[in-house]
């Protein structure tokens, strides 16, 4: 791998974590020695990338720096038109579209090389028969507004409740909301084929998503690199 190259991938690994990582761990993940990690961190900051800390302490890339785009390798230009095309399958009509409008100018932008593998790559995603309009959920999620829901539960009783909606899991067979539910004091996990009603209300909930996320998923068990996926479809059904 050149220079060049190593220190794109070093910025890339630095604008994948939130905290200071040690400059052990960078070496590894970047597979050289450690003074030579402490080199390019030298080198990235001398051209101007902000990355803040020291050795001994860690280093955190701060928000707002923006890398070249799409310098994409032939596994990442597959991985990520897999995913585009699973989300345009799966998810519902909105969502669907943005993924084909995304994919549509990635494609666009990319080197001809890269380009001809996304509209030629045999990796293909079944269609879902979940096709539901999830927009004004996804919506609640994304502005942090509590949502009130009529619900049945696994043995056939119906709730009212009022939830805060944190995440949202697409298994093969059913979606699966994690929210926060005001009526049972704790997280609860609803499967949206057992919905009967949902309406998003103005209000906010009191207490940001991000610090809800982070509660669930130590709950969970769940790294926030994966998000929901390690969620089981057994998981389901609130009480």
């Amino acid at each position: 791998m050149s220079r060049s190259a190593r220190l794109l991938r070093l910025l890339q690994i630095l604008r994948g974590y939130r905290h200071p990582v040690s400059g052990r761990a960078l070496a590894d993940e970047t597979g050289v020695s450690l003074r030579t990690l402490y080199r390019d961190i030298q080198a990235l900051c001398a051209q101007g990338a902000p990355i803040e800390g020291e050795a001994g302490l860690g280093f955190i890339l701060r928000p707002g720096f923006l890398l070249p785009p799409l310098m994409l390798d032939h596994g990442e230009a597959e991985a990520l038109t897999l995913g585009l095309r699973w989300v345009a399958a799966q998810g519902d009509p909105a969502l669907a579209r943005a993924a084909r409008e995304a994919l549509a100018k990635i494609s666009a932008v990319l080197p001809e090389r890269l380009a001809e593998l996304t509209d030629d790559s045999g990796l293909l995603a079944p269609p879902t028969r979940h096709r539901d309009d999830l927009s004004d959920l996804r919506r609640a999620m994304r502005e942090e507004r509590v949502a009130l829901i009529s619900y049945v539960d696994a043995e056939g009783v119906a709730t009212e409740r009022r939830i805060w909606p944190i995440a949202l899991a697409f298994f093969d067979h059913r979606r699966v909301l994690a929210a926060w539910c005001e009526l049972r004091g704790d997280f609860r996990h609803f499967r949206l084929d057992r919905l009967r009603g949902w309406r998003t209300l103005e209000e906010r909930y009191p207490r940001r998503r991000r610090v809800l996320m982070r509660e669930w998923r130590a709950r969970e068990g769940i790294s926030p690199a994966m998000g929901p996926t390690l969620l089981t479809e057994t998981d389901a059904g609130a009480r």
